[in-house]
């Protein structure tokens, strides 16, 4: 059923230990706000370097993602943390921005956590960085947990972040897939209620440099880090289409 991925997983099964992460295919970063391009265009030219362990998981992913959008012309992807504040809002965003860019439509993202907390200011200040335009929209969930509107491109639509459970009202109840990007998170939620699939790609928490002189380079590597991967993830969707 997922023969082109799986062809894909056997060719890259050699010895070495790290694999080249490329995209296959054109993304449209004319599509992005002008800074955002910049960045996107320079992780798509980046080519990070990946265990095999790591290829395969984000792999299982754009497979399953690819079989969904065959089947039924639209999927849900849910990102999932403990606390909804940091890594899983930037798996949201990017792999949004990924799927626009790739030009796959039906694809829609959001995050949750096993708590819910606020999205960090460090992590909106990173996205900022990137090029991403944030605001706030309202604070219906409390003046610590204001709903960010992230908007990645003119005629993109905008992203609503707030920190909530996975299972809140906003998010898909049933047939989405989970991705869980940190290990606490994977390891605390063995089962996630709703979810049609479960996936796991943990990241290194940035929390680990708050209040030092290395916070601002720690999120904006995570950031790049998980674009990359989400760019990396669509491109192999979009390939497979």
């Amino acid at each position: 059923m997922f023969s082109p991925f799986v062809r894909f997983g056997l060719a890259i099964m050699v010895a070495s230990a790290t694999f080249s992460c490329t995209t296959p295919v054109s993304m449209d970063s004319s599509l992005l706000h002008p800074r955002l391009a910049d960045t996107a265009s320079e992780l798509l030219q980046s080519n990070q370097a990946m265990d095999t362990a790591r290829v395969e998981e984000l792999n299982d992913l754009a497979a399953w993602v690819g079989e969904a959008l065959s089947v039924n012309g639209h999927v849900d992807l849910t990102f999932i943390c403990t606390h909804n504040s940091r890594r899983s809002h930037l798996a949201q965003v990017w792999a949004q921005v990924a799927a626009d860019m790739a030009g796959l439509e039906g694809v829609r993202t959001f995050s949750g956590g096993t708590e819910a907390t606020a999205c960090n200011p460090r992590t909106v200040a990173a996205m900022k960085r990137a090029g991403f335009e944030v605001v706030v929209a309202d604070t219906l969930h409390g003046a610590n947990n204001p709903t960010y509107e992230v908007t990645a491109g003119p005629g993109l639509a905008p992203m609503r972040c707030f920190s909530k459970t996975y299972g809140h009202e906003a998010n898909p109840g049933e047939g989405f897939g989970a991705v869980m990007t940190c290990s606490s998170a994977d390891r605390g939620c063995p089962i996630v209620y709703g979810s049609a699939a479960r996936f796991s790609t943990p990241y290194l928490d940035p929390k680990i440099s708050d209040g030092t002189a290395k916070e601002d380079s720690t999120y904006d590597a995570r950031l790049r880090q998980i674009g990359a991967e989400m760019l990396y993830v669509m491109g192999r969707v979009a390939q497979g289409k």
